[in-house]
């Protein structure tokens, strides 16, 4: 059964790379730190059946709004949301803890950060996990090979543009955000009330341009000549997502030392909201392991 994380806990907000992030803390003061970073266009709740099971089984688990999300910071301007700077937030992160090393697992948006940390801060990511999630460094030459995936993206294309993203995604009590994760679930997988939790996060003055500016900062992706990861991974897939081919996922393994994909056939884009169970068991024995 489903036991979701209270939305209104208290939170502590983090100082890290000039900035504060609010962020949720659970588990032990001294468990391996596992750093959960959520996608668009969620915020830390995204991993409200995943919080209580990790730090059940002994992890310190810090949950944090990413920059321009619910209730952290929101810089203006698309340079602030280059990878680099997203990386960065996370290993500081963990030097506001103290922790040398740390585990992290990213969601959509929150994978691609997860992946780029642990390139570019290999000393710092113990393990990763990447639900849903490519590298971002494979995406650009899986479209231009399989023009299929490039046609699930133009959505990304039509957030460059200025200002008229952000007048349709808040129109009609934000009625397009909602279809789209309606649309692209299970039945079910989001209730009227887990709408209304994430309607109050889209309505924060500046949410909806910051949380866009994240797209609207990959023209700016700083280059990597080596994107290799030398952290263990563990990609967990779900096999119906309508944003994602399953290329992209045995592209990114295909760069790591040692890394391994978990098929969650029956899922869709939103694994860890639609398997819980599954997606709890396979982070516990991973990270643990």
């Amino acid at each position: 059964m489903k036991q979701a994380f209270d939305p209104h806990t208290p939170g502590i907000r983090h100082r890290t790379n000039g900035i504060a992030l609010h962020c949720i803390e659970a588990g032990p003061q001294d468990g391996p730190l596992v750093i959960l970073l959520h996608g668009f266009p969620e915020y830390w709740w995204s991993w409200r059946y995943q919080i209580a099971p990790l730090a059940e089984a002994g992890f310190r688990v810090l949950v944090p709004d990413q920059r321009g999300y619910n209730l952290s910071d929101k810089p203006e301007g698309r340079r602030a949301y280059d990878l680099d700077t997203l990386a960065k937030d996370v290993v500081g992160l963990a030097d506001a803890l103290g922790r040398e090393t740390f585990h992290v697992a990213g969601h959509d948006w929150g994978g691609l950060v997860a992946w780029w940390t642990a390139s570019r801060h290999p000393g710092r990511v113990a393990k990763l996990v990447a639900l849903n999630a490519p590298h971002p460094s494979v995406v650009g030459s899986y479209m231009r090979s399989h023009p299929t995936q490039m046609l699930r993206s133009l959505y990304a294309g039509f957030f460059q543009i200025p200002r008229l993203p952000e007048a349709m995604l808040s129109a009609n009590g934000h009625r397009s955000l909602k279809d789209a994760l309606l649309r692209t679930s299970r039945r079910g997988t989001f209730s009227n009330e887990d709408m209304a939790e994430y309607e109050k996060v889209w309505s924060q003055p500046g949410a909806l341009t910051a949380m866009l500016n994240w797209y609207r900062a990959l023209p700016l992706r700083p280059g990597m000549k080596d994107p290799a990861v030398r952290s263990p991974t563990l990609v967990i897939w779900g096999g119906r997502d309508r944003f994602l081919e399953k290329g992209l996922a045995e592209a990114s393994v295909a760069l790591c030392t040692t890394g391994d994909i978990r098929w969650i056939d029956g899922a869709t884009h939103w694994v860890h909201h639609e398997e819980p169970e599954a997606v709890n068991g396979a982070l516990a024995s991973f990270l643990k392991t």
